[in-house]
């Protein structure tokens, strides 16, 4: 009896002792697993470690690749983007010289028949004139030689030296002095010497279609009502045109021209207000960037900058703003008051001041501005 009893203790302390291991053991592999993990993580982060890493570099990480597929396109298609402008902008010119200009010449009073003539040729002719201009002229790259500037950083891209206000467009691979985007409707980048045109093309394609909106309010109702009328009238005469033989069916009360000039003046009023509505806004967001000294770049960089001076009690200041109605001289290059008809209200090819290289005070600006910094 004692034997068996001293067996059983045996057993169970044997038994015991292997539990023990067991649970020594595995403690052992969960230790040597975290062990492993926490240095693979530290080695990663060793590897990956940048002081300037936050949220939104690891966003644009992260849609790098839509970023490449967004770039490829636009460059591809810049020159169907300038084909579909150039073929909706002559398809309105058609319309309005086959449509609208003779019922113009018929009802309206001689007066408001040179109006009408002198403002809409005007208009035209800067629209032409200023989105040629946009897309034919380079908007300004930094020379290649580093001997030739001082003072200045390298573009990380295409290592060459970068000045001020400057930077590297991804989609046409170079850097572009004073860069505010990629106009895919140009083909091309808006930079420091064709900015001019790009806003003025914008401003006066806006006034031209609020005027080919208003002017064509009326006709479009008219238009509308007839167009409707169309599709009533050939409601009504189907099942009698079902009842009757071929040659006992009345001829249709519209013609094909009537129903041309119907459709193509309510075509010219949607796609006016349309355009009116999208690109004047464009126009109200470039005219507040331009009152303000700033490029759309310049805008998001200067916010940061702002936000990281307020948190240290001081204040920012833009170092290219002169004052809002300074800054529009200096933008649109009105030197003299007369510079407000020749190069503003005219067509004018004259060279934005500076070289883009660097920001000296223009001769329009009198008065000196604050500095950089202030506490």
């Amino acid at each position: 009896m004692r034997s068996r009893q001293r067996m059983f203790a045996a057993v169970m302390r044997l038994l015991l002792k292997c539990l023990r291991l067991g649970r020594r053991r595995r403690f052992k592999l969960v230790r040597q697993a975290e062990q492993l993990w926490h240095y693979g993580h530290l080695c990663l982060r060793s590897l990956l470690y940048n002081s300037f890493t936050n949220s939104d570099v690891v966003l644009d990480s992260l849609f790098e690749p839509v970023y490449w597929l967004v770039d490829h396109v636009t460059r591809w298609f810049g020159v169907v983007f300038v084909a579909l402008v150039i073929s909706l902008t002559s398809s309105i010119v058609a319309i309005v010289y086959i449509c609208l200009l003779p019922l113009i010449l018929q009802t309206y009073t001689p007066a408001w028949i040179c109006w009408h003539l002198a403002y809409g040729h005007w208009n035209l002719i800067m629209i032409v004139f200023h989105y040629y201009m946009a897309i034919t002229t380079s908007p300004g790259h930094p020379p290649q030689a580093k001997d030739d500037l001082t003072g200045v950083s390298i573009c990380r891209k295409c290592i060459a030296p970068k000045p001020a206000r400057t930077h590297h467009c991804s989609i046409c691979n170079r850097c572009v002095l004073k860069m505010d985007h990629h106009c895919p409707w140009l083909n091309n980048c808006v930079g420091h010497f064709n900015h001019r045109y790009f806003f003025s093309f914008c401003l006066f394609m806006t006034m031209g279609c609020i005027y080919c909106s208003i002017s064509g309010w009326e006709m479009f109702r008219d238009a509308y009502a007839a167009i409707e009328r169309m599709k009533l009238l050939e409601k009504e005469r189907l099942p009698v045109a079902a009842n009757q033989t071929y040659y006992q069916t009345p001829p249709p009360t519209f013609s094909f021209r009537q129903r041309a000039f119907h459709k193509s003046i309510v075509y010219l009023w949607v796609l006016c207000s349309s355009v009116a509505l999208a690109l004047g806004a464009l126009t109200l967001w470039h005219a507040a960037l331009i009152t303000r000294g700033e490029t759309s770049i310049e805008r998001h960089i200067n916010k940061k900058e702002r936000q990281r001076l307020q948190k240290k009690g001081k204040v920012f200041r833009n170092p290219y703003s002169y004052g809002g109605w300074d800054n529009w001289k200096v933008f649109l290059g009105v030197d003299v008051p007369r510079h407000w008809l020749t190069r503003v209200l005219l067509p004018s090819p004259h060279l934005p001041h500076g070289t883009g290289l660097s920001w000296d005070l223009p001769p329009c600006v009198t008065e000196q501005r604050a500095p950089l910094l202030a506490i």
